[in-house]
C-alpha cells in the first residue's frame, strides 16, 4: 500500500471500506500516544490489529484488489494472487486465533490444515519467511501424527473449520 499509494495510505479518504476500520486506526493512534510515542506511519501499520488486515481481504476490497493488492506476492506457479485465495483461510485462521486467545478448546479444530494454510500464504508473500517458519516451527514436531478425537463433533460445526473430515 504504502509502494502503490504512500506511506500514510491509511489516510486517504475512502480508501477504508470497513466500518470499523476508521475506529481501528484511531485506536492504534491513540495507543501510541498514550505511549508517549509519535505516530509515525511504520508504528500505526504496527499497531493495527489482525482484523483490521483480514478486513482487506474482504469483498468490499475487490476494486483495490484488481488494481493493487494483487501484486503483494506470487504462487509457486507464478500466477498472481486473488483476493479470494486469501479471504476464506484467512477467516479460519482469525476464528482459530481467536479461540486460542480466549482459552477456547481447538482440539477439534483440523490443525495440521490450518498449519499447511498459513504456510502457503506465507510463501506467496515471502518465500524466505516460508522457509524460515518451516526451519524453526515445532508444530508438526509436537502434533500427533494420528488426530486427536475426544467426541464427535456436532454437525452444525461443518464448515467453521472445524475437524470433521
Amino acid at each position: 500500500m504504502t509502494e502503490a499509494i504512500n506511506e500514510s495510505w491509511f489516510h486517504e479518504e475512502g480508501l477504508l471500506l470497513g466500518g470499523w476500520q476508521p475506529e481501528q486506526l484511531a485506536k492504534a493512534i491513540q495507543d501510541i500516544e498514550e505511549g508517549k510515542k509519535e505516530p509515525t506511519p511504520g508504528r500505526i501499520v504496527a499497531a493495527l490489529t489482525f482484523s483490521f488486515w483480514t478486513a482487506m481481504f474482504g469483498k468490499d476490497y475487490e476494486t483495490l484488489w484488481q488494481t493493487t493488492l494483487h501484486k503483494i506476492g506470487r504462487k509457486p506457479d507464478g500466477k498472481g494472487l486473488r483476493r479470494k485465495d486469501f479471504s476464506g483461510p484467512l477467516a479460519q485462521i482469525r476464528s482459530l486465533r481467536n479461540l486460542i486467545a480466549h482459552h477456547e478448546p481447538v482440539i477439534m479444530w483440523n490443525l495440521p490444515k490450518r498449519y499447511d494454510s498459513m504456510l502457503e500464504m506465507t510463501g506467496w508473500l515471502s518465500p524466505p519467511a516460508a522457509a524460515w517458519c518451516q526451519t524453526h516451527c515445532r508444530f508438526q514436531q509436537v502434533y500427533p501424527a494420528e488426530p486427536i478425537a475426544l467426541h464427535q463433533p456436532p454437525k452444525e460445526a461443518k464448515g467453521r473449520g472445524i475437524l470433521t473430515e
